[in-house]
């Protein structure tokens, strides 16, 4: 009796093998993989309720002096509607508001907001408007160029819902992201997409770090959130790459780990306050490497070492190679001036270069990038871009065209030309309008402010009774228009 009941345990054990064994596996396997896995969320409408009120649309006034209120219908060259036209529409000079919309989001309960720097620069007024349709004036806190930030403030008796900023440092290429703005003025839109990249450089300033996203950003997202599912901001939509000037599901947005400090400097000082080295650095390529002893291609090369700079007090010279600052490894040429930047100002940190096939360390002591001969160098020739050259001959102002122009028209990277600025009364220039820009005269190419007054006098004297312009019109359109002169 004990015999048999043994040979069916041992069948009965045969047979749970076979059958339940691969049932556990299975159940197992996916209980598994439920841990380790996250499934997509069924719906973003909880995410979206949750933070919408948070998001603001952001409407700022920009007023032309002295621009003309009429733009003048294109006829050829000596058309009798020419002259028609410029006596009917030609009304003098006059002041133009034009308005630029953006968004933002709502990081305090005392009002504290924070958008891009480009959707509120040189504004005569800002309004914020809330997710209710409230409308409140802005106050002007601090704006950064360098990073493309600034901070408002409002004031209402309004129960304001703050948002909390994620760490960016922990998202992943593939985590789902949500950004919510104005785009081309249609509030509250909500698109859902994945984080597509980290660390992008785009070439739009010296602190590129973007992260890149195909959540849907456009014309009007700019300032706006990029959310993770926490509902925490993880990013600041800045801007998009579109030959179509669509969104193509390329959108990138100032990371929170950056936009954190930088918000919460401004806010404080109204002012950015960044450390300062002193060098001029360039790429370690691998043919560099080899040559100095490196074992691979990183680091940042110094070029040169400025005057009274930390890096030259310290010793640092032209050649030495920087791997490591502040304990933090210098991949690449740029992660330097981030970790620069981002270092308290006045705090002593070791630096280690590479020099004649050996590992050296330097104490340096940093300075404050703002107060430095080579930030007020750039501030210099920023006001260079910004300063106005009156064109005699034609009755117009005009200045540079710059790196900002170009990145927020959206204009080839390699061009060049003068912004008109301000028409007078009287100027052959019928056909041009204040904010066109001037790249050639005469199938010249115009260089800057100068270069061109010459070329207009030159033109000139020889008698030419006809110019020749090609210009970028307001909505980014190149044309070639003729200017019969009197």
């Amino acid at each position: 009796m004990t015999t048999k009941i043994v040979s069916i345990n041992k069948r009965s054990s045969i047979y749970f093998n076979l059958f339940f064994s691969p049932l556990i596996f299975f159940i197992c396997a996916f209980y598994f993989s439920i841990g380790f896995a996250k499934a997509p969320p069924e719906s973003f409408a909880d995410l979206s309720d949750q933070v919408s009120s948070s998001v603001v649309n952001i409407a700022s006034t920009v007023t032309s002096e002295n621009a003309p209120l009429n733009e003048f219908p294109q006829f050829p060259p000596g058309s009798p509607f020419e002259e028609f036209f410029k006596d009917f529409m030609d009304k003098g000079p006059a002041r133009r508001p034009s308005q630029s919309l953006g968004s933002g989001f709502i990081i305090s309960k005392e009002g504290l907001i924070v958008t891009n720097n480009h959707v509120i620069a040189n504004a005569s007024s800002i309004t914020v408007v809330l997710h209710d349709g409230t409308s409140l004036q802005a106050k002007l806190i601090g704006a950064d160029t360098k990073t493309d930030l600034a901070v408002l403030k409002v004031k209402t008796d309004l129960d304001l819902k703050a948002v909390s900023w994620g760490n960016s440092d922990k998202i992943k290429v593939g985590n789902w992201a949500m950004a919510i703005g104005n785009p081309f003025g249609l509030v509250n839109t909500v698109t859902v997409g994945i984080v597509s990249a980290r660390a992008r450089d785009i070439n739009a300033g010296p602190f590129d770090d973007f992260i890149q996203t195909d959540a849907s950003i456009n014309r009007g997202n700019s300032g706006g959130p990029l959310f993770n599912l926490d509902g925490q901001v993880i990013g600041v939509n800045t801007a998009i790459y579109s030959p179509s000037g669509g969104s193509v599901g390329i959108g990138f947005a100032i990371p929170s780990a950056l936009a954190k400090n930088v918000v919460g400097q401004l806010n404080k000082h109204g002012r950015t306050i960044r450390g300062w080295l002193g060098v001029r650095i360039q790429t370690v390529t691998e043919d560099l490497a080899e040559s100095l002893g490196l074992d691979r291609a990183y680091g940042a090369l110094v070029a040169t070492t400025l005057p009274g700079s930390p890096a030259e007090k310290s010793g640092i010279k032209p050649g030495d190679i920087i791997l490591e600052f502040d304990g933090k490894r210098v991949d690449k040429m740029r992660t330097l001036p981030k970790l620069v930047a981002e270092t308290k100002v006045g705090k002593k940190v070791t630096i280690k270069i590479w020099r004649f096939q050996k590992l050296i360390s330097k104490k340096v002591l940093l300075g404050r990038l703002e107060s430095s001969g080579e930030f007020k160098a750039e501030k210099e020739n920023k006001s260079d871009d910004i300063k106005t050259t009156k064109i005699e001959n034609l009755k117009i102002l005009v200045r540079n065209l710059n790196k900002d122009d170009i990145s927020k028209r959206e204009l080839p990277k390699n061009t060049t030309g003068v912004v008109v600025t301000e028409i007078l009364q009287g100027s052959p220039l019928i056909f041009v309008s204040v904010n066109d820009v001037i790249v050639e005269l005469q199938k010249k190419k115009v260089v800057n402010s100068n270069q061109f007054s010459k070329l207009v006098n030159e033109t000139i004297s020889k008698g030419a009774k006809t110019l020749y312009l090609a210009i970028y019109n307001s909505r980014n359109q190149r044309s070639y228009i003729t200017v019969k002169l009197k």
